[in-house]
């Protein structure tokens, strides 16, 4: 019981990082990293302000705690993201050897899952979904009516 309230106390981190992106009018995706129970990065989309498609939340939190750890591997960190990951963002996860991702909503337009191939991940990553996916649900269903 106590990982669970763990991971939903840094999924309301992550909440933050989407806020600030919607704020900023872009999708409101936000993602942090954690080694040991601390925050060593934070991250939301950045596409629309640095105009680059590859600028997602994930990606973002993925280069700031590779250099806060001064290493590619995040092994031992665990990514809490509030949307599922799209394939680009889980392949470079993949590729980080992140230790367990923990995500909020389900993405059933570009999510990784809908490959239905477990092995887009490191094999070695733990994935926890559902985590305030209610929350994290309303905050990107709230932006898109708005565009609308």
């Amino acid at each position: 019981m106590e990982q669970l309230i763990s991971d939903e106390s840094f999924m309301r981190e992550a909440l933050k990082e989407a806020q600030k992106a919607f704020d900023a009018d872009e999708v409101p995706v936000g993602a942090i990293v954690v080694c040991k129970n601390q925050i060593i990065a934070r991250a939301h989309n950045l596409t629309e302000r640095l105009n680059d498609v590859t600028a997602h939340a994930e990606m973002q939190a993925i280069t700031a705690a590779a250099n806060y750890l001064s290493g590619k591997y995040l092994n031992e960190c665990t990514m809490y993201i509030t949307l599922e990951p799209c394939v680009m963002c889980a392949g470079a996860i993949a590729w980080a050897q992140l230790g367990k991702l923990v995500y909020g909503a389900p993405d059933t337009k570009r999510g990784f899952n809908l490959l239905n191939e477990k092995r887009i991940l490191h094999p070695k990553t733990e994935v926890s979904s559902g985590v305030l996916a209610v929350e994290c649900g309303d905050l990107i269903k709230t932006f898109f009516q708005k565009k609308r």
